[in-house]
């Protein structure tokens, strides 16, 4: 069972300050109710393998207590903005994870970088615990189109035709860039608890080749045969897209 305690202030149309205590049961997942940008939490637990979405409209998310249990995570939705968090106080369970790696393309858009973090830890005790900001994937490349078949000669006029030739198969999208990350904790913060998967999406299969159409085929006939036509030539794959660049970790200590 969920629970939500959540009370909004709207200041205006970009902006929700809110005082909360937002708790995510084990093995369960939530939406942060966000009403604009700038969201304040009180409270925020995320028992063992929990998860928390925040939505693509936060920008800012403030919380005074921090929770987040074995295996839990802070899933942030893909975007092109940045995303500050910036934590009080808390603790962050072994296997823990904030989760904001990029979308796979479409034929339609390409693919999302990992988001962008700006992550500020205060008095926040950790175990090993994870950022995941990897690139998406690339969108695979067109498939060619098969040749269509060559039609069969006639008995009494007329020779078959040429299989035409398959068509070639596009390049499979880039993959995008690593999420860029900036951690900033006390001097005495234990960095090396924190693993990072940064790195970019790998390009998209590359689009297969057409087949070949089937020459006309030879016909028997009354008087005479008639020969058969060569069959088309296959397309050429294309190539697989390039990988997208790693993303960085810059660690900031106050």
């Amino acid at each position: 069972m969920r629970r939500l305690v959540l009370v909004a202030v709207l200041c205006c149309p970009l902006l929700a300050v809110a005082e909360a205590v937002i708790e995510v049961d084990s093995h369960h997942f939530m939406r942060l109710p966000a009403q604009g940008s700038v969201l304040q939490l009180d409270r925020l637990a995320v028992a063992d393998n929990g998860t928390l979405l925040i939505p693509v409209g936060v920008s800012e998310l403030h919380i005074d207590t921090l929770y987040l249990g074995r295996n839990a995570q802070i899933a942030v939705a893909p975007s092109s903005e940045s995303l500050h968090l910036d934590i009080v106080s808390g603790e962050i369970a072994a296997g823990a994870q904030i989760s904001a790696p990029g979308a796979p393309g479409t034929a339609q858009r390409p693919a999302i970088p990992g988001r962008t973090l700006v992550v500020r830890l205060q008095a926040v005790t950790t175990e090993q615990w994870l950022i995941d900001a990897r690139g998406g994937r690339g969108a695979a490349g067109y498939a060619g189109l098969d040749g269509a078949d060559g039609k069969a000669g006639g008995c009494a006029w007329g020779q078959a035709s040429s299989g035409y030739n398959g068509q070639n198969g596009t390049d499979g999208q880039a993959g995008a860039p690593g999420g860029e990350v900036r951690l900033e904790v006390p001097a005495d913060f234990p960095v090396e608890r924190l693993q990072t998967r940064l790195e970019g999406g790998p390009g998209g299969p590359a689009g297969a080749a057409g087949n070949p159409g089937s020459g006309g085929a030879s016909k028997g006939c009354w008087i005479y045969s008639t020969s058969g036509a060569r069959d088309g030539l296959p397309g050429i794959a294309g190539q697989p897209g390039a990988a997208g660049r790693d993303g960085r970790l810059d660690v900031v200590r106050f």
